[in-house]
């Protein structure tokens, strides 16, 4: 429709006789479509879309995804009749959301009504953070919000019904930093039945893959640091990396990484398994229901428990196969041999214990923070709104990497106890003798030695592994 077109169509609003609901909300329609019209060729594409609703902090992909529910003829913009028609449908959306909110249905939505619809989709909030989220909406101070508040509010939000403000929360990114694995928190039982989860699990595990393989050599430092840190020769990160290239060449920088890479979806799998079944026993009679906050803590901790427990013998090779020095071994499988023949099968769960202990800081930070940031973004957006890509892959970095420097020490210690080599039946040093030999030694620094490594790799491995996630999920055509 041209620009003459949208002009007699508003010119004939405005002659009717009765100026009624309907025809006042054609006139809106037809005024804000005029204002987003920049170029005045009487289409608006999402160019457009997004520099005239920036300030009610409308993203790329929300007005990328208008622009593809409501152009109808496929030409990449909208004209007046296909802008109307979207909006007109989206209205519809909005009011069943706000019908289901209403719950005394006075007309209005409160505090306690958005903290119970939040709450039922597995968004646990305070009523003061409810209240903080009501302020944004409500333009007339009445501490409620009506229908046009509400409509005002949401109307170039694409959100279309309640259930899909949790999908973008729901920790459906995969972002692997190299350490522990996080493994999506929910999915509905027709993602399970279509295939979805696996599909989304693989994608995170050739994004992991990928990740892990391009900051290889950091990790191998942060590895080498953590075991011989404290000696003369390998006292300075730099030195450490000099001496580990003057020993085997650059391609020595990947040592260990081909299990680092092969136990990703042993672990994946196990993890996301044992969560499922957890899940299941924490519900008891009541499966439907939503896991509060520390029941998803003890849920993710207990299945982190269960993988590592099961995969922990590939982490005690992996460990063994970053610090060998060349002719060392001639293979994963001699590696396997040596480590029998010489401490016996009990030599693979060196450092078990402190790697178990370290599950519980590092679920309970991560969580704890990502849950901080989450609030922060939803109290200061209405509480409704589409994240984004970026503040997803933000809120996922940070809250990981705070659960790193929670556990460093417990992986330090962990790591130190996989590079033991003792003969069979010989003692070996306890967790809290190795504490202890360290703190006397090196001071409590010694127990963040290769901190700095491991905190360098944090923005290549989050971006490396986003970037191959997304792609991968479009080859396995996984809809985000």
């Amino acid at each position: 429709m041209g620009p003459r077109r949208g002009r007699l169509f508003l010119a004939h609003c405005q002659a009717s006789r009765a100026p009624g609901p309907e025809q006042e909300r054609e006139e809106r329609w037809a005024q804000l479509f005029e204002q987003l019209d920049l170029n005045k060729d009487g289409r608006v594409d999402i160019l457009e879309l997004q520099a005239g609703l920036s300030g009610q902090g409308l993203s790329k992909g929300s007005a990328e995804k208008i622009v593809k529910d409501g152009d109808t003829n496929q030409d990449g913009a909208l004209d007046f009749e296909e802008f109307s028609q979207y909006l007109r449908a989206h209205e519809k959306e909005l009011r069943i959301m706000f019908s289901s909110l209403d719950r005394n249905k006075d007309g209005k939505i409160d505090a306690a009504e958005i903290r119970h619809s939040l709450h039922t989709i597995g968004v646990s909030i305070s009523l003061e953070e409810a209240t903080r989220i009501l302020q944004r909406i409500d333009k007339d101070g009445t501490m409620s919000i009506d229908w046009n508040e509400w409509r005002d509010h949401f109307l170039f939000n694409p959100l279309s019904n309640m259930e899909e403000v949790a999908r973008y929360w729901k920790r459906s990114l995969m972002l692997d930093i190299g350490e522990q694995l996080t493994v999506p928190d929910e999915f509905s039982e027709e993602e399970k039945k279509s295939g979805y989860v696996w599909r989304q699990l693989m994608s995170g595990a050739v994004a992991g893959a990928v990740s892990r393989t391009g900051t290889a050599p950091l990790d191998r430092l942060k590895v080498f640091r953590q075991v011989h840190g404290s000696f003369s020769v390998k006292k300075k990160a730099l030195s450490s990396f000099q001496y580990m290239l003057k020993e085997g060449g650059p391609l020595s920088l990947w040592r260990g990484n081909g299990v680092n890479v092969l136990k990703i979806a042993p672990e994946t799998a196990i993890k996301f398994t044992a969560y499922e079944q957890i899940k299941g026993v924490i519900r008891g009679g009541d499966q439907k229901r939503n896991l509060r906050g520390h029941e998803r803590l003890v849920a993710g901790c207990l299945a982190g428990a269960t993988a590592q427990t099961a995969i922990y013998p590939m982490e005690v090779l992996k460990t063994r196969l970053t610090l060998r020095k060349t002719g060392q071994y001639s293979g994963v499988a001699d590696c396997v041999r040596q480590i029998l023949q010489r401490e016996g099968p009990a030599a693979f769960y060196k450092g078990y214990l402190p790697n178990l202990l370290s599950i519980v800081p590092y679920a309970g930070i991560d969580l704890a923070v990502y849950e901080t940031l989450k609030f922060s973004w939803l109290n200061r957006n209405g509480g409704l709104a589409d994240p984004g890509v970026m503040v997803l892959v933000g809120c996922g970095a940070v809250s990981s990497t705070c659960g790193q420097l929670a556990s460093y020490p417990l992986a330090l210690i962990r790591t130190r106890m996989q590079a033991q080599v003792s003969e069979k039946g010989a003692p070996k040093p306890s967790m809290l003798a190795l504490v202890h030999n360290i703190v006397t030694r090196e001071g409590v620094a010694g127990l963040y030695r290769g901190i700095s490594p491991n905190l360098l790799k944090v923005i290549p491995a989050v971006s490396v592994s986003y970037v191959v996630y997304e792609y991968t999920r479009m080859a396995l055509g996984v809809d985000f």
